[in-house]
């Protein structure tokens, strides 16, 4: 069986995995020039700065044997703190996506620009102009992206699927990436949260063990900031982040800027099952970081939400290929 899958964050390069390893045929594509989606690590001059997620915990079992994998690998390292055990990419968070990416066949720099059902799976098309079809079409992308993709291609789902796709919702993030000085102007371990109402954290990229050669920070916006600011003046945002910052970051420690936008940054409101399969003439399965939130006590971030939804979405495939061949063998 084939599988299309398309994004590859942490839920496409899981499934993609678990499908890959029992021999199905699997092909990520993705419009960026990396993997990991918001797993992601810059250079900014000498220094590194993950400009994404900044670490990942683990509250399921599964997660964290993926994790004692990764640190087998010596992929992640511990990053402490007083409330729970952060684990950290030891060059950067993209450098996990990049192992969980290896051995897997992935097409960077394709923009998926159509999706279509054919007589025997999907077809998708790419802005290169380049083709692909499958049995089944896997979407991990933010889901506003994934229904505009689908509105585009005249690619109808049902109401009830609808419905719950729409009840999903992000929120967006303001990321300033400044190399620095000196490291040390945020106390140990490199964590400060919430230093003003406009600021959610800032980190010490050094502190954190992945800019070893060049002090920087990482500042995140607070939602809505980032609300008020998305699609203004990303420079002018980032400098007045900075100017809130001063007493604990000097204007003159900081050398290089920049600003990223993170339309689809955090999932504020999850749909509660790990994945959604639409009602299509052919597998059509919906997830990522947006699904998987069973209950008001669920702690799971949105890195370990993706993982389990990339496991549950090969899961639904494996079975349906499963009930098939029981069929076809009765």
């Amino acid at each position: 069986m084939s599988v299309l899958i398309i994004g590859a964050g942490i839920a496409g390069l899981t499934a993609a995995r678990e499908l890959t390893q029992l021999g199905y045929d699997v092909t990520v594509l993705d419009k960026g020039r990396g993997v990991g989606g918001r797993m992601a690590t810059r250079r900014i001059d000498r220094a590194r700065a993950d400009h994404g997620a900044q670490y990942i915990t683990a509250q399921t079992p599964e997660f964290q044997q993926c994790i004692e994998t990764l640190r087998a690998a010596n992929t992640t390292a511990i990053w402490q703190s007083e409330e729970a055990v952060n684990y950290v990419g030891t060059g950067g968070m993209s450098g996990i996506a990049k192992h969980l990416a290896q051995g897997l066949r992935i097409e960077l720099n394709e923009k998926v620009v159509r999706v279509a059902a054919e007589s025997t799976g999907w077809l998708v098309q790419t802005e290169a102009g380049n083709e692909y079809r499958a049995n089944a079409l896997l979407l991990t992308i933010p889901v506003p992206q994934a229904l505009a993709l689908l509105n585009d291609s005249d690619c109808r789902l049902e109401a009830a699927d609808c419905i719950a796709l729409d009840a999903i919702s992000y929120e967006p993030c303001l990321t300033v990436l400044a190399t620095v000085e000196r490291s040390g102007l945020i106390p140990a371990p490199g964590f400060w949260q919430s230093p003003t109402p406009d600021v959610a954290w800032v980190v010490d990229n050094q502190q954190k063990g992945i800019s070893p050669e060049q002090p920087s920070v990482t500042i995140h916006a607070s939602s809505s900031f980032s609300r008020e600011n998305l699609d203004g003046d990303l420079e002018a945002a980032g400098r007045q982040l900075l100017t809130q910052l001063q007493r604990r970051i000097p204007a003159e420690t900081v050398g290089v800027v920049q600003v990223h936008r993170w339309r689809y940054s955090h999932a504020e409101r999850q749909h509660p099952a790990p994945f959604l399969a639409a009602s299509a003439p052919f597998p059509l399965l919906f997830g990522g970081d947006g699904f998987g939130a069973d209950s008001l006590s669920d702690l799971r971030s949105g890195v370990e939400r993706a993982f389990v939804s990339g496991r549950a979405m090969a899961a639904f495939i494996i079975s349906r290929v499963d009930s098939a061949r029981s069929v076809s063998v009765g």
